[in-house]
């Protein structure tokens, strides 16, 4: 099913050499975590923005499930939409509570309900609600306000989510952390997540399906995997570094390459790895142990099957 539809959007500015985003048409499926990556003024940012109306399109129409966005309020749609951004927003008078529990209050919840899902999202997003409820942003490091950013873009349990480089302005090592995080946030909510980043490893490591944008323009659409294997383009290839196989190998889960489980399926002793590892640790595993596949796994139940090749597929 189809969470979001963009049908021939176009964004023109006042005095603009070409439009920002320029006639786009596809569709984000139910449930799915889908990356707009491109360089800086590909239209990403732009394209993002129209879907909670804080810019309006040109021309085109964007749907949310059946609905065309601008018969809706906009106020009440973006009250339906979690939103994400890289400088968190958090309101610097308010506790961690009040910041999460902004949304609900909109929406007129009970105060005891209101509490509940503030403790449930700060321990979703490993933020001990007896030790953060009461703390001030000013109180904590970048990591961790952007967690509350996440939990706050979660607590009115909304199907939608963007998020806008939510990890740019992060550390390194806190990014890698932070995105682990999400994978598995991912896993057990199933959001659709649409998400904005320059980082081409980001977008590797925790995309469905990556929209590559240039000039605008969509120039491809696809899963992380397909993308790597068959480039559309020689702007797409550099981009990812479609030459580098071994490296990119690291960055791309085992999830987007593994086959489904056959009817007759046996463990056999067969040597497993976990869906959300990478494919060269696959691939160094396969080599290692000369197992014809590997049982792909997620909490220690199988889910699928992984060959050598499944991995040469797109070199």
């Amino acid at each position: 099913m189809t969470a979001i539809r963009f049908e021939n959007v176009t964004k023109q500015y006042a005095n603009a050499a070409r439009p920002a985003v320029d006639s786009v048409s596809c569709d984000v499926d139910e449930g799915s975590f889908v990356v707009l990556l491109g360089p800086s003024g590909c239209g990403k940012t732009t394209l993002l923005k129209m879907v909670n109306r804080l810019y309006e399109p040109t021309s085109g129409t964007i749907y949310l499930g059946q609905q065309d966005i601008r018969e809706m309020d906009a106020t009440t749609l973006r009250r339906q939409i979690g939103y994400v951004i890289q400088q968190i927003g958090l309101f610097p008078h308010m506790t961690v509570a009040q910041n999460v529990g902004i949304v609900p209050d909109l929406l007129n919840w009970e105060p005891e309900r209101i509490r509940q899902r503030v403790d449930e999202l700060l321990a979703l997003v490993d933020l001990p609600p007896d030790e953060y409820r009461d703390r001030y942003p000013s109180q904590m490091s970048g990591g961790q306000r952007q967690r509350v950013g996440v939990a706050r873009a979660l607590a009115g349990d909304p199907d939608v989510i963007l998020m806008d480089e939510p990890f740019g302005a992060i550390d390194a090592i806190t990014r890698t952390g932070l995105q682990d995080e999400l994978i598995k946030l991912q896993r057990k909510l199933k959001k659709t997540i649409l998400f904005v980043t320059h980082d081409v490893e980001e977008a590797l490591r925790l995309a469905d399906k990556i929209i590559i944008l240039k000039d605008g323009r969509i120039v491809q659409y696809d899963t992380p995997f397909n993308i790597l294997s068959h480039p559309a383009n020689q702007f797409v290839y550099d981009l990812v570094g479609a030459d580098d196989i071994i490296r990119q190998l690291g960055l791309v889960r085992v999830d987007l390459a593994m086959k489904p489980l056959p009817a007759d399926f046996v463990q056999n002793g067969r040597p497993t790895i976990a869906r959300d590892d990478n494919l060269r640790r696959a691939l160094s595993m396969l080599l290692n142990s000369n197992a014809p596949a590997l049982t792909v796994t997620e909490n220690d139940r199988p889910v699928g099957l992984l060959t050598l090749s499944n991995i040469q597929a797109y070199q």
